[in-house]
């Protein structure tokens, strides 16, 4: 059985909640990190009884110390299982997002948070839905229904299921990762991400080594679009090799402007997922 993964994940700023966890919170609570003083009259717990200060005090009166309590956030993982998403050369984009799964299940049971799955390709896919809870093997089951989900015998849009997936979440707190290939037009994105506004959003983007790269140029190449499954054959000119990696940049760009203008900072997932890379990526997003 091999080790499980883990990466580290914070939020900017500090969470509202009321149940114990690891984030910096909001509420009064049995925490280290020191707030205020406070009347022994409005907070009657002796316990935290501060003499000095009491004395000190004017007018006299009995104070106590208050302190900041580290609290638990909802964390929801949203996975496309479109079409495209089966795509892959040695382990399709679909795996990768599996693996990720596995290891935020886990990271999450060791920062005391519960996690939640939501799937969609054209709809909502209801089989795919796993509530918010906290365990160690939350991850392991989650990446195996991902691992074994059948696909769907529709060709609508991979991404038109989204907005029905994101209604559910409308409103609601916490974090929520996103992961998709995004290989839909980013125009829908904006309307979508309007229902999670109040949640910290990370888009995982999981990309094949063979989209991103072309092969050796002066040969006849195969393709197949894997949403419509409509197939054409290219000439791959050198030029049209250049034009191919000039396309990558460009949209490597827009999703990161796209994205980076709803305070959703994209990590992007290329051939095998990173879980330390990921871990820097919330430590340079949180700064």
């Amino acid at each position: 059985m091999k080790d499980p993964v883990e990466f580290h994940y914070r939020l900017p700023g500090r969470a509202r909640g009321f149940r114990p966890g690891s984030h910096p919170g909001t509420s009064f609570g049995a925490g280290q990190e020191f707030a205020m003083h406070a009347r022994l009259f409005d907070h009657p717990d002796p316990r935290r009884l501060d003499l000095r200060a009491s004395q000190r005090s004017v007018p006299q009166q009995w104070l106590v110390r208050l302190h900041l309590q580290r609290v638990a956030v909802p964390v929801q993982v949203i996975v496309d299982v479109s079409a495209s998403m089966r795509f892959g050369t040695d382990r399709t984009k679909l795996d990768l997002a599996a693996d990720f799964v596995e290891a935020l299940g886990y990271s999450a049971f060791r920062a005391g948070d519960q996690v939640g799955m939501l799937g969609f390709d054209h709809e909502a896919r209801e089989d795919l839905f796993v509530p918010p809870r906290h365990g160690r093997a939350a991850g392991d089951e989650m990446a195996a229904l991902l691992r074994h989900c059948v696909p769907s015998p529709h060709t609508a849009n991979g991404d038109a299921g989204l907005a029905r997936t994101l209604d559910r979440l409308a409103g609601r707190r916490g974090l929520v990762f996103l992961v998709s290939d995004f290989h839909w037009p980013l125009t829908r994105l904006d309307a979508a991400l309007d229902r999670l506004v109040s949640a910290r959003v990370v888009p995982i983007v999981i990309w094949d080594k063979a989209e991103i790269e072309p092969p050796d140029a002066g040969r006849f190449l195969p393709v197949r679009d894997m949403e419509t499954g409509g197939k054409r054959t290219l000439w791959l000119r050198p030029r049209l090799a250049q034009q191919w990696r000039e396309n990558v940049a460009r949209r490597r760009v827009e999703l990161k402007t796209a994205l980076g203008r709803r305070g959703a900072h994209p990590f992007f997932v290329e051939g095998a997922f990173d879980a330390e890379a990921l871990s820097r990526h919330f430590l340079e997003s949180a700064a």
